[in-house]
């Protein structure tokens, strides 16, 4: 008798920490896939580059519940600096945000309040791929779902102070992870 009520107990608590409805935080894309070649789109137009420089399309789904904004990173964890290169950081997007088109950044097409952060190229906004010759680098395309509407950042923050915010108020993360070389 006493071992019926465990498999109860266990089934109940099986069945109260994975609820069917929850849906997994996903990001897909139309212009950027995992383990795929970056076109040139998504190329850097500087530093030895021809690219378009154009930021990805993103889309997302399944934002955890208590989502209150969303931010954007791109980042590069294979540039030889000793702390990889960040090539967009975006936060401050609205929760209703569920996409972000092509080209977003140089279009200045970002939802609401959003605000884009100084790249290592040294400018605001998205910047390509652009790894030094023979080399093959990742590139990681990452949404985060935010439990607070804004990070508050001083003016121009650097970086790592914008990723360190975003991970203390991340509830979920999706990312899409790319390659390019030249």
């Amino acid at each position: 008798m006493l071992s019926k009520f465990i498999a109860l107990g266990c089934l109940l608590t099986i069945m109260g920490a994975s609820p069917a409805s929850a849906q997994e935080f996903n990001l897909t894309s139309t212009t950027v896939s995992e383990g795929e070649m970056l076109t040139n789109s998504h190329v850097f137009e500087g530093f030895g580059c021809e690219g378009d420089n154009e930021s990805p399309q993103l889309s997302w789904i399944g934002a955890p519940e208590g989502t209150k904004s969303f931010a954007i990173n791109v980042y590069d964890p294979d540039a030889p600096t000793g702390s990889g290169w960040w090539h967009w950081n975006v936060v401050n997007l609205p929760a209703s945000t569920n996409s972000i088109a092509q080209n977003a950044s140089i279009n200045d097409d970002l939802p609401g309040e959003a605000i884009e952060v100084r790249n290592d190229y040294g400018t605001a906004g998205f910047g390509g791929a652009c790894p030094p010759p023979g080399e093959v680098h990742r590139y990681i395309f990452t949404v985060y779902a935010l439990g607070t509407e804004s990070l508050e950042l001083p003016e121009d923050p650097s970086n790592a102070l914008v990723g360190f915010m975003i991970r203390a108020n991340m509830l979920d993360s999706a990312s899409i992870t790319a390659i390019y070389h030249r």
